[in-house]
């Protein structure tokens, strides 16, 4: 049974990866390992309140993946409380104005990236996974009857049936997959995207901020920032940010760019609450970082070779779904690779997986960005009307939130019963 397993390799062990792998090693018929491009996991990134799509994407995985994210969160509110991420007006005429509750979900809970990675990591083998390997090159057709050869930085190789690329935002696979000079290869951060952000103790964040941010997930909307918190590590510690759209970036010579300091005098016709978060975050932007998307790919999979997460759609952090997508994507995988018995359909099932999830996580990306507006009082006005963005934040939510996650489960595997068998089942665009 060994010598026929589909050796599978994922490259990224964030998220996405990890996700996948601790479905895909519940298959006795798959050989996965993760390659992991960092020494260590490290304690960076924002915190993550996960919508209702991501829950389901995790129990399709598996009950313990959900559980690994129950039991490294933070619950909002009491286990049968649906819990939402409020979205409030802070400044203009309409200040204080409810305009939006997203992610609406029963015993919703936050989560630090790392703690997340640390729940997933328990969940896969530590001989299936190998950090400090940074990819180098992907090439095709090595090793005998092994189709896919993977070359790391320190020099190593290892040759599989398949790659599964969840390389973040600067992937390799991506560069691979479309060419390095594809104008869609490179992350883009068209609008001018900064996010300050400061990681703060709960105890120190009360005595500067009203308490009730320390215990939910709001976002402050304005037109010089909008404003969010989000509570981490058994709300011992406070994730708060100021998303500023447009920022007079100073370039260097060697490249490098700087953005401006956060200055809260700029925030004095913001409501109160805001102005304090504004104010608490400006004493200390160590954690700050500049956002960045993808401009959409004409295909996410070529021949045994595919991209998840956000090596195939990063997006802006706005619409609070990119680990959601991630998760979906893992979801897919995992469902399908249920489902190739050989190392011969895998080609037809990454492009099953391609035409399913493309469309919609692209519309999320697409759907980012027109939050990050609308959070900025730059989309057509809509601020000026409280009841007009209440009907778009209520149609978005429902398109990200609610959707049937099984089903595209299910869509996924009849387009793969479909294609198997077909001859010249397609590589990429076509």
């Amino acid at each position: 049974m060994a010598e026929h397993r589909i050796k599978v390799a994922i490259a990224g062990g964030g998220i996405a990866g990890l996700a996948l792998a601790a479905g895909l090693v519940n298959k006795e018929h798959i050989d996965v390992h993760v390659y992991e491009s960092v020494p260590r996991y490290s304690d960076v990134g924002a915190g993550l309140a996960l919508h209702l799509n991501a829950i389901k994407a995790m129990t399709l995985i598996g009950p313990d993946v959900r559980q690994a994210y129950f039991d490294k969160a933070l619950t909002m509110g009491d286990e049968d409380q649906v819990m939402a991420t409020q979205v409030i007006l802070a400044q203009g005429p309409h200040m204080g104005q409810l305009v939006a509750e997203l992610g609406k979900a029963k015993g919703r809970k936050t989560v630090s990236r790392a703690d997340l990675l640390d729940g997933f990591l328990a969940l896969v083998p530590r001989d299936c996974i190998s950090f400090d390997k940074k990819l180098a090159s992907i090439t095709e057709g090595q090793a005998g009857d092994r189709k896919i050869g993977l070359t790391f930085k320190d020099g190593s190789q290892v040759a599989v049936d398949c790659l599964l690329g969840a390389d973040g935002i600067h992937s390799l696979t991506r560069a691979y997959l479309l060419g390095e000079d594809h104008p869609a290869t490179a992350p883009k951060n068209e609008d001018g995207w900064q996010i300050y952000r400061t990681m703060i103790s709960t105890e120190e964040a009360k005595k500067q901020i009203n308490p009730k941010w320390t215990e939910n997930v709001p976002i402050l909307l304005g037109p010089r920032g909008h404003i969010n918190c989000i509570p981490l590590n058994k709300n011992t510690r406070l994730s708060a940010g100021v998303a500023v759209r447009g920022a007079k970036f100073t370039r260097h010579r060697d490249g490098s760019q700087e953005a401006p300091a956060l200055d809260p005098a700029l925030y004095e016709d913001y409501s109160e609450e805001a102005q304090q978060i504004v104010r608490m975050v400006a004493k200390d932007t160590s954690a700050s970082w500049t956002a960045a998307d993808h401009d959409h790919a004409p295909f996410y999979a070529k021949g045994n070779v595919a991209m998840f997460g956000d090596a195939a759609h990063a997006s802006l952090p706005f619409a609070g779904n990119g680990a959601a997508q991630a998760l979906e994507d893992a979801a897919v995988l995992d469902c399908l690779f249920g489902h190739v018995e050989n190392a011969g359909p895998i080609k037809a099932a990454l492009k099953a997986f391609d035409e399913v999830r493309r469309p919609r996580s692209q519309a999320v990306v697409d759907l980012a960005r027109k939050f990050g507006r609308v959070y900025a009082y730059a989309e057509d006005g809509m601020h000026e009307d409280p009841v007009r963005m209440k009907k778009f934040f209520g149609q978005m939510a429902a398109f990200t939130n609610e959707f049937d996650v099984k089903g595209q489960n299910d869509e996924a595997l009849k387009r793969f019963q479909q294609l198997q068998g077909q001859d010249g089942v397609v590589d990429g665009i076509s």
